[in-house]
């Protein structure tokens, strides 16, 4: 096994180098913010595409610069909303889409030429990708115009968040495929955004969530790479999404550190030759897990600070949670005070108006060096243990986020921690705030939508391509185009989904 290496020449190597020059320390691009802002990109989706549809369009109509898309359990999970564990779920957590027709509407008067949309979804990625790609050929969009990001990140579904369908093995190949038929088909797409943020809100800290994101996104390269793709043809396309929390320096040099330490992984340990393969771009929203239900007007001071870290750490697009996300998802009201806590922080506060505003800070240098030597020391761990898949197998990493978990609620249960309004500041008899609620009737309403839906199709022909697939997903060949072309002949996510568990069965932890 190759040595990782050492940190202290290339840490001076870090410091003496400018923005957009390897290792990319101090941020991907010479110009960062002077030049252009980064993309404000709020994850929205609720209920029905159309009511979906609409927050979109409002919210792209508040000066929202990109979209990010939210599914409810059953769509992550591959489930039509007529399956019988979709029951009670049905367009609760996100957006509820089985078909074209759904996609249709979803993005319905938005030209996905003019914007840039990132789905979080993993086990079924491959499968919303598709639909996209043909709503885009619908509007007359080819998709070498379309630009985006999938989350496609599957393993640490298996570490922290639980919405996984499939095995490892079968889940990795769903990725790598996405990675070749992209590579040739869709250039312009992140095919995977690697997630420390559902490492993070699990309970991990800032150097776990640098390691374990690390180690995740290597095993996707070696599975790329095992695959036979060239690695400077799909490393470009690789994307990152990090949590931001509270302390704001800390957060801003877990940027920095993950960066350099992506930087010198392509470069020495995978032999990636363009800047692009070894430029760490990453995406970031704010805690989640730093919300509180009690008094949730601070929240949107809690949002506020971690939005400037995420800028002063040079993240590429930002997600500003709403005050009320402790409680529901977030109104129209509570979304559109997210989104100006970003267009201040963008067009009033001055922070864009310097490169690496903390350049030359020996406390925060001292902070990125800590967090890099922790997190290598994690990194050599999961190596030790044969990567990622095999210390997800041990549990190793999940058990040291939940090691951290649970010091992190003794601290605050013992008040070394201090959370305003939760175990001090407190208020009694709080005044209620307005919650979104979801109609019930999405359920029902969805449902005969996607029996209508499959009664109008020839369902000769559909089954005709749904047994291709199950050939295909026997075989070496790609699965994605077959995929699309079920799709196209009226087939459902549950179906489709459905026929690769009856080829590769379910994951069980």
């Amino acid at each position: 096994m190759k040595a990782i290496y050492n940190t202290v020449p290339e840490a001076l190597e870090s410091r003496l180098a400018s923005p957009g020059m390897f290792p990319f320390t101090r941020g991907i691009y010479p110009q960062m913010y002077t030049s252009r802002l980064w993309t404000m990109r709020q994850y929205a989706g609720f209920g029905s595409a159309e009511a979906s549809n609409e927050r979109y369009r409002y919210l792209l109509d508040q000066g929202q610069t990109g979209l990010s898309v939210a599914f409810d359990l059953p769509t992550q999970l591959g489930l039509d909303p007529d399956h019988p564990l979709a029951k009670g779920e049905v367009g609760k957590v996100g957006v509820s889409i089985a078909t074209l027709d759904d996609m249709r509407i979803l993005f319905k008067s938005i030209p996905l030429d003019k914007v840039t949309t990132s789905m979080t979804i993993n086990a079924p990625a491959m499968m919303l990708l598709a639909l996209y790609i043909l709503v885009a050929e619908e509007q007359g969009i080819s998709s070498d115009k379309l630009g985006g990001t999938v989350q496609n990140d599957i393993l640490k579904e298996y570490i922290a968040r639980g919405t996984y369908i499939y095995p490892p093995e079968a889940s990795m190949r769903l990725i790598t495929d996405t990675f070749e038929y992209c590579a040739q088909h869709v250039p312009n797409w992140n095919t995977i955004s690697i997630s420390g943020y559902h490492i993070r809100e699990a309970g991990s800290t800032a150097a776990q969530e640098i390691a374990f994101t690390l180690s995740n996104a290597k095993a996707y390269v070696r599975a790329a790479l095992s695959k036979g793709l060239d690695i400077d043809q799909f490393a470009p396309r690789l994307s990152f999404f990090f949590a931001c929390h509270n302390n704001i320096l800390e957060e801003v040099a877990k940027f920095r550190a993950a960066r350099r330490m992506w930087a010198y992984i392509m470069r020495d340990e995978f032999a990636a030759k363009e800047p692009k393969s070894m430029m760490l771009r990453f995406h970031t929203q704010t805690g989640g897990s730093t919300l509180t239900a009690q008094q949730p007007e601070n929240n949107i001071i809690r949002t506020a600070y971690q939005a400037l870290a995420a800028v002063l750490g040079g993240t590429q697009s930002l997600h500003t949670n709403a005050m009320d996300e402790a409680l529901g998802l977030p109104t129209e009201s509570s979304a559109r005070i997210a989104l100006r806590t970003q267009q201040v922080l963008g067009y009033e506060s001055g922070v864009a108006d310097a490169i690496d505003p903390l350049a030359g800070s020996y406390y925060l240098e001292h902070l990125t060096d800590s967090l890099e030597a922790e997190a290598k020391d994690l990194m050599r761990q999961v190596e030790d243990l044969g990567g990622s898949v095999k210390a997800i197998e041990a549990e190793f990493i999940q058990n040291e986020i939940e090691e951290a978990a649970y010091r992190f609620q003794q601290d605050i249960e013992q008040q070394k921690r201090i959370i305003v309004g939760l175990n001090k500041f407190t208020l009694e008899g709080q005044s209620p705030i307005p919650i979104q609620s979801i109609d019930p009737e999405v359920q029902a309403q969805r449902e005969a939508q996607v029996k209508a839906y499959r009664a109008s199709r020839d369902e000769a022909q559909t089954q005709q391509v749904l047994r291709a697939l199950a050939s295909t997903a026997q075989s070496n060949e790609t699965i994605f185009p077959i995929v699309l072309e079920a799709f196209r002949t009226k087939a459902s996510l549950g179906e489709i989904c459905g026929v690769l568990r009856g080829i590769w069965g379910e994951y069980r932890a």
